[in-house]
Order: C-alpha cells, then structure tokens, then sequence
C-alpha cells in the first residue's frame, strides 16, 4: 500500500484528506447509498427513508454534496414544487469504495 500523502506534506492537502471532506458526517454516506441504489429521490422520500434525520440536516447535506458536485439537484417548475436528488458522475465513482466499505463492515462486523 503507498502512502496517500508523503511525510514532507501537510495531511490537509492529501487526497485522502479531500475525500473525506467530502464524505464526512454522520448522514452523507447513507444519503450517497441510497440514491446509488434506490435511485432519484425527491426530499420528503428521502426524509422517510433515512428517519430520524431532521430536515436541517438532511437539507445542510444535500446542500454540501451538491456543492462539491456528487449529487444533481433537479428543481421542476410545477406548482406544487417538485425537486429530485440523483448521483453524479462523480458520486457514481465514488460507488466502488463504498461498495468495498460494505463488504469489509459484512466481513468483520461482530
């Protein structure tokens, strides 16, 4: 395994370090799970899917994967609104990792 940062740079700039400021907190990966495999969500959904989330959270999360460009928020001009949150190319990328996530956590949980 190489050294995702060398000894002579700051951890901050790393690779790794990017990428998981992207990913952190306690909701963003469930969130990134769950359109990679349930597909388009629209807000409220995914709000039931991922109970207890409050909506604070769950808006400030989609809000910072948009942002960083993992998912798409599609906005409908309808009445009543209609706003759907889908996987990037990006954010599908990213779907490998977690996929080896997963499986480590089957493998070695107790």
């Amino acid at each position: 395994m190489k050294p995702c940062a060398e000894k002579d740079v700051h951890f901050e700039d790393s690779g790794f370090s990017y990428s998981m400021s992207l990913i952190s907190g306690k909701y963003k990966l469930s969130i990134l799970y769950s359109l990679a495999f349930y597909g388009t969500f629209r807000y409220n959904e995914l709000k039931r899917f991922l109970d207890p989330i409050s909506f604070k959270t769950l808006t400030a999360n989609l809000k910072d994967l948009e942002e960083c460009g993992l998912i798409i928020r599609k906005e409908y001009q309808e009445i009543p609104p209609k706003v759907e949150y889908y996987l990037s190319d990006k954010g599908k990328s990213l779907m490998p990792i977690l996929d080896q996530l997963c499986e480590w956590g089957e493998n070695n949980r107790p």
